[in-house]
């Protein structure tokens, strides 16, 4: 599987010519839907929800389709009948020759006088796992990569750290990060790696990894 890192919390995972995207969101690349048999997204929030973005990619290659949590899927779906798909917490499906599981309920606290919105997190072929904006854990799964979102409103490096030794994969790489300054990069590099149990990568946007 080829692993390429989009600005933000996008990825594309591609394999076997299949192509599935996650979280293409207003901090994305505009090439970042090009050819994708199928988008991902965790939850409603912009900088991973980009709903004008989807509506082009959809309207331009008649064959992308969405998996996303109810609240999007309703925002787009009258437009697209039968290409996107409302899943939650515990459903399965296979999309462009990928495995995919469905975990997590809740994105997180953001402040208590903020409402938490719905968040889903997939996991990709029992080993790659994309949390959105949650520290969700998958049950009865051993994680080999954690798209791991390193910096956010909503946490603070400790619990980064102790996400990553919770999960327990191979390895992290890093996701939300379009806030990070290059100059706070070195201290979570080694912060994350020495502290968190797993080998701690970073790629820059378009860079890519074979897993």
């Amino acid at each position: 599987m080829k692993f390429i890192k989009k600005s933000h919390s996008c990825v594309r995972l591609e394999k076997d010519g299949g192509v599935l995207v996650i979280d293409p969101g207003m901090f994305t690349e505009e090439d970042a839907l090009a050819g994708a048999d199928a988008v991902l997204v965790t939850h409603e929030h912009p900088d991973h929800f980009d709903e004008a973005r989807l509506r082009a990619a959809l309207e331009a290659s008649p064959g992308t389709e969405i998996w996303t949590l109810a609240a999007v899927a309703d925002s787009i779906s009258a437009a697209f009948p039968g290409r996107v798909h409302a899943v939650g917490n515990g459903d399965a499906f296979t999309v462009a020759g990928f495995d995919v599981q469905v975990h997590g309920e809740l994105h997180a606290v953001i402040h208590p006088d903020i409402p938490r919105v719905t968040n889903v997190g997939y996991l990709v072929d029992g080993r790659v796992f994309h949390p959105g904006d949650a520290l969700t854990v998958p049950q009865y799964a051993t994680v080999e990569t954690l798209l791991l979102p390193v910096q956010a409103p909503w946490s603070k490096l400790s619990e980064v750290i102790d996400y990553v030794r919770e999960v327990k994969p191979q390895r992290a790489y890093d996701v939300h990060d379009a806030l990070l300054t290059d100059l706070a990069r070195p201290i979570y590099d080694r912060q994350i790696g020495a502290l968190g149990g797993a080998e701690h990568l970073r790629l820059a946007s378009g860079d890519s990894a074979e897993l």
